[in-house]
Order: structure tokens, then C-alpha cells, then sequence
């Protein structure tokens, strides 16, 4: 039996809770879950919550939450500048953790999340769900086979539209205690998929925009924002790869997507987050006659779509990704492999991120190290 514990239940919460509740009815090989203990910011939303989840217990304190004895695994999904304190917490308390993305706004505490993952022994994987499809999972198959032959750029995008509206309000995601913005709170999914597609990111060259100066608050007046929406970076890779990663918070249009491509030696390959069910594919080993690019479609083949549909073509979902990696870390508490981001991997993002910012307040290259 594996106990969980919540903190958090925003858009986030929701996702892991349904992944709890789902992993074993979808993949069949894992002990029974137990939803244990949720905490949120208060006792009212917090019951609320336990009882529309499925918790047994409710709590406004999350530290009770992490005394909980029969809590073996802590979900966190509160705003970044609260993961450090948490995670730490968990760990030290001899909890697995899994941590939404990114570890923390500060690279000194992600440093400090990691080795405190590193002294407990226990897992600690943070949640970057996108590098679960069935999809991007046969893209770095195709990649190692070498179907497209010598990779020789990327690019690589992460567009949505939900601060684009000049009226937005003023939120916690515009406060600088929050991190720098779409360059921690979007480039760390594309440099996930960068992570797991082709390895490390050696150096950037970074800029970043803000497209508008302050935002209404809610009581009243205005603040002025503190963060960027747009980023905008050259990388070169340790493999040599040269390529460019591009994210807007503010672009109207966009939703969901990530959109990469490859562009290789025999041919190249395309991919975007809002229809991750599908890709599509050249190849110069194609007759000249009918080269062009091809659309695949998912399908039980593109495995682990097999344990949601039996049919091709029917398509996964945002919250399917999520029961994905959660299965991925019952893995890796088992002590098996598994495909995961985990604490170590991701202070090497944070360390992409952090460089991007310091090579745009540099206005100069920057090495990853």
C-alpha cells in the first residue's frame, strides 16, 4: 500500500490526484494507492478538497501533513517559491517526493532541495509530464535508431495565451519572487523534452520582454509586473547541436504548444504539444517521388498507449501524461529504471534557466556549468 499526501490543489493538485487514482486501474502492476492526507491554505478548501479527491484527512497546516505516518509519498503542487521549504521538509521526514516543476525560484535552493534528496535516499522526481507521451517516447526511439541520421538543429517553442490579454490581473506569477517568468514557468517543459530527446544543454544567449509594464489588481490600482512573458534563446548542446528555444506566455492563439523540430542528416521530424497524439516524419530514404512529411498517428504499438486504448487513433490526454510519470515513480520507488526527471536532473535545467537569465542581464553568451 503506498500513502499519499497532497499540498496544493489548484490545476496541478487535481492532475496528481486523478494520477493516483488512476495509475493502477491503467497499468495493473502496482500496489494498491491510498489517498492519506491533502493540505491546502485552508481548513474549509482543504476538506472541501479531501472530500472531492478522496483523501481521508484535511488539513490548513501542511507540516501535519508531513508527519503523517502513514504518508509514504508527498505530492507538491503549491506556487514555486514554496517548493523548497516543502520538499526539504518531505524529505528530511523520510518521504519520497514529487514535486511539481521548476525545484525553485532561487539555483541556491534547488541546490538545497537536492541535497536533501541526496541525504534522505529516498526518490525525488518532479513533474515534467510532457516527456511521458507515447509520441515524444518513439521520437527519441527514432532518434537513436538514427532514422533521420546526424542531427544538426533544433527548434523549439512553448506558446500560450493566458496572460496575453492586456486586462489580465495581477497574479503571483508577476511577482519576482516567483521566478523570472516564462523562462522558469515555460522553458523548463522544452528543456525537459531537450533533456530527454538529445542530453545537455553547454550555452545560451538569452533575451527576455515584457510586454506590458503593469497589470490591474484586483482590489484596486496597478502593479507594476515583475516578470518577463517572453523569452527568447540561442543554445548550443553538448553533442554539438545548434539550435533555438522560443517562449511566450502572452501569444494569443497558442494553448497548449510545444513544437519541436528536428532537423537531421536524412531527413527531419515534427512535433506539437496541442496534437502530441500524432507527429510527423521525413525521410530522404523515401523515393524522390513521394518524399514528403508523413503523420503518425498514436496507436497500442506507441507504447504505454496500449494500457489506456486498445485502438489506434483514439488519443490520450493532458491527465493521461500525468498517470504516465506517476506510474514512472512507483517504478523508481520499487528501485527499478524508470523515466524520470529527478532532483539531480533537474538542477541541471535550473542551471539552463539560471544561465539564460544571467546571459540576458549580461547581454553575452553564457556556459552552462
Amino acid at each position: 500500500m503506498i500513502g499519499v499526501g497532497l499540498i496544493g490543489t489548484g490545476f496541478m493538485g487535481k492532475c496528481h490526484a486523478l494520477a493516483w487514482t488512476s495509475v493502477r486501474t491503467v497499468f495493473g502492476d502496482v500496489e494498491p494507492v491510498r489517498l492519506v492526507h491533502l493540505a491546502e491554505a485552508s481548513a474549509d478548501l482543504a476538506r472541501q478538497r479531501a472530500d472531492e479527491f478522496g483523501f481521508d484527512k484535511a488539513s490548513s497546516d501542511w507540516h501535519r501533513l508531513i508527519e503523517d505516518t502513514a504518508v509514504d509519498v508527498v505530492s507538491i503542487t503549491t506556487p514555486n517559491q514554496f517548493h523548497p521549504e516543502m520538499a526539504i521538509a518531505a524529505l528530511e521526514a523520510g518521504k519520497h517526493v514529487w514535486c511539481e516543476k521548476p525545484m525553485a525560484p532561487s539555483f541556491a535552493d534547488a541546490e538545497a532541495m537536492l541535497a536533501a534528496a541526496r541525504r534522505s535516499g529516498r526518490v525525488a522526481a518532479l513533474g515534467y509530464n510532457y516527456i511521458q507521451g507515447p509520441t515524444v517516447r518513439h521520437i527519441r526511439t527514432l532518434l537513436d535508431e538514427g532514422v533521420i541520421g546526424d542531427i544538426s538543429h533544433l527548434r523549439i517553442e512553448m506558446d500560450e495565451d493566458f496572460m496575453a490579454a492586456p486586462e489580465t490581473p495581477f497574479n503571483w506569477k508577476h511577482e519576482a519572487a516567483s521566478g523570472y517568468g516564462a523562462l522558469d514557468d515555460f522553458a523548463v517543459h522544452p528543456l525537459s523534452l531537450v533533456k530527454a530527446l538529445f542530453g545537455r544543454v553547454a550555452s545560451v544567449m538569452c533575451d527576455m520582454a515584457r510586454p506590458f509594464a503593469d497589470r490591474a489588481l484586483a482590489g484596486g490600482g496597478r502593479r507594476a509586473v515583475e516578470t518577463y512573458d517572453i523569452a527568447s534563446s540561442l543554445i548550443h548542446l553538448d553533442n554539438g547541436v545548434s539550435g533555438t528555444l522560443l517562449v511566450n506566455r502572452s501569444a494569443w492563439g497558442r494553448k497548449g504548444r510545444i513544437a519541436v523540430q528536428i532537423f537531421g542528416s536524412k531527413g527531419s521530424i515534427l512535433f506539437d504539444q496541442e496534437r502530441f497524439n500524432e507527429f510527423q516524419l521525413y525521410v530522404t530514404s523515401d523515393r524522390a517521388t513521394e518524399q514528403g512529411y508523413r503523420t503518425i498517428l498514436a496507436a497500442p504499438i506507441h507504447k504505454p498507449y496500449d494500457r489506456f486504448i486498445p485502438a489506434p487513433g483514439h488519443g490520450l490526454g493532458f491527465n493521461d501524461l500525468k498517470t504516465i510519470e506517476c506510474h514512472e515513480l512507483i517504478r523508481r520507488i520499487r528501485g527499478e529504471e524508470a523515466n524520470l526527471i529527478e532532483f539531480d536532473e533537474g538542477l541541471e535545467i535550473e542551471r539552463t534557466v539560471h544561465a539564460m537569465a544571467s546571459s540576458f542581464a549580461e547581454k553575452r553568451w553564457v556556459d552552462v556549468r
